[in-house]
């Protein structure tokens, strides 16, 4: 069994741990943050804490932050799980790329691809043959419709409906 290191003990931290603890892939989960009390160290003991923990996954919220602590991991070694809730549905030709978080009910459908680093929340809906690119946040309930193009970085809101292949390219941030 693994152990993992979560960088960040806010919220979404706190939904990270949840879902890593639901894939029973790991013996020990724990947190850096540089403003909770409730945690193993600062993010600064990344390095320190190599030796301890064999994984480390960032859950935090702020996109470009994210991409930029994933970043530091990858130089100090860790590996970088892709966490995948047991209650998502993810098509067998779909491809996720590490750092990213699946949320509960959410479904990936066929051919999609979604980068490293993103967070795709609780009852989303990503059809098939939809890219999402690094660095995103798909929101709680919303949907996006085949064929679409998430440009790197972006965050769709909660409950929203992104257009299909008839849509140019999305990039909210």
């Amino acid at each position: 069994m693994k152990r993992l290191l979560i960088v960040g003990a806010g919220g979404h931290g706190r939904v990270v741990k949840e879902v890593a603890e639901a894939t029973d892939e790991f013996e020990k989960i724990d947190f850096l943050d540089d403003n909770s009390e409730d945690t193993v160290g600062k993010t600064d003991d990344l390095k320190k804490l190599y030796g301890e923990y064999d994984s480390a996954f960032v859950g935090v919220g702020n996109n470009m932050f994210r991409m930029e602590c994933i970043a530091k991991i990858k130089e100090v070694g860790y590996q970088i799980p892709t966490l995948i809730h047991p209650t998502a549905y993810i098509s067998k030709s779909a491809n996720i790329e590490l750092g990213t978080v699946v949320e509960p009910k959410a479904l990936v459908n066929a051919n999609t691809k979604i980068g490293e680093g993103c967070i795709i929340s609780v009852w989303t809906i990503i059809d098939h043959n939809v890219v999402v690119e690094d660095g995103v946040h798909v929101n709680a309930r919303a949907i996006v419709r085949a064929g679409a193009h998430i440009a790197a970085l972006s965050k769709l809101e909660a409950g929203e409906v992104i257009l299909g292949y008839e849509s140019a390219r999305v990039s909210r941030k």
